[in-house]
């Protein structure tokens, strides 16, 4: 409740004392909001209600029934704060708009959706697409910006749709780092002749939790003669110590093989072991 009520004010502040004034927009059904509000003077909580209740439903289609009253509660609070709490603007200077802007927002929509709400239903129109046409949340919320920013700069002016633009990737990338922390996990899959050495530099020397795979190796075989199977590690670790882990794996073994990814989140077992010396 705390972090949906952080996550209301947030937003407002950006909204009322930054993007609205200035007629900015932002990404997702809140842009959609700003820019018919812009286009036809329809009162922007009206909009925002409005426009979000067919995410509601879909919410409690696919999600569930109390994540979407949840949901439907940030949405008609942010409506109300907006409606009804006077900010002074902040600001005239475009680029300061676009930014803090987006940074208001963004953090509003982080700490709402660490509270388990949205205050965007773009979010749940991109899981129902994603599972139906088997592609990912992230280009489905990107397809629909393009295009909303496209209608941006064919009805407005290309100059609004640019900085709208730079106001929505400061949005996501802030609300990112609010859902995801700062400390981004990395998943490495590594490969080496020497990998009982790296295991141990990654469980004793780092205290990261590791997990072993037996692999065969594949290409040019007969070069290994009986050297053909080779264990295969795999572990998870902060963006924060990822040079550190490079430089352990390269002091044991130059010519290991490492495959990164960025992964959003993990739970259960071991990651890092707890006060750890």
């Amino acid at each position: 409740m705390i972090l949906g009520l952080i996550g209301i004010v947030s937003a407002s502040i950006g909204l009322k004392a930054l993007l609205l004034p200035n007629q900015f927009l932002d990404g997702g059904v809140t842009g959609v909001s700003l820019l018919l509000n812009r286009l036809f003077e329809i009162n922007i909580s009206v909009l925002i209600v409005t426009i979000n209740l067919p995410f509601i439903w879909l919410a409690y289609k696919q999600i569930g029934r109390n994540f979407a009253i949840k949901s439907m509660l940030s949405i008609a609070g942010l409506a109300i704060a907006v409606h009804f709490i006077e900010i002074p603007t902040i600001t005239d200077d475009k680029l300061l708009i676009a930014v803090f802007g987006g940074l208001f927002l963004g953090t509003g929509i982080g700490f709402s959706v660490r509270g388990g709400t949205v205050i965007d239903g773009t979010e749940v129109l991109a899981i129902f697409l994603s599972k139906k046409f088997r592609t990912t949340i992230g280009t489905i919320i990107l397809v629909f910006n393009v295009f909303l920013f496209s209608i941006a700069a064919v009805l407005i002016n290309l100059e609004v749709a640019l900085y709208s633009i730079l106001t929505y990737i400061t949005a996501s990338k802030t609300a990112d780092y609010i859902i995801h922390g700062i400390e981004e996990y990395i998943g490495l899959t590594i490969v080496s002749e020497k990998s009982e050495e790296i295991r141990k530099a990654i469980t004793e020397e780092m205290g990261y939790g590791a997990t072993i795979y037996s692999g065969k190796r594949g290409y040019r075989k007969d070069n290994f003669k009986t050297k053909y199977e080779i264990d295969i590690i795999h572990t998870v670790i902060t963006r924060l110590e990822l040079n550190k882990l490079h430089a352990v794996i390269e002091r044991i073994d130059e010519k290991a093989f490492i495959i990164e990814y960025t992964i959003n989140d993990a739970r259960g077992g071991i990651i890092k072991k707890k006060n750890y010396n």
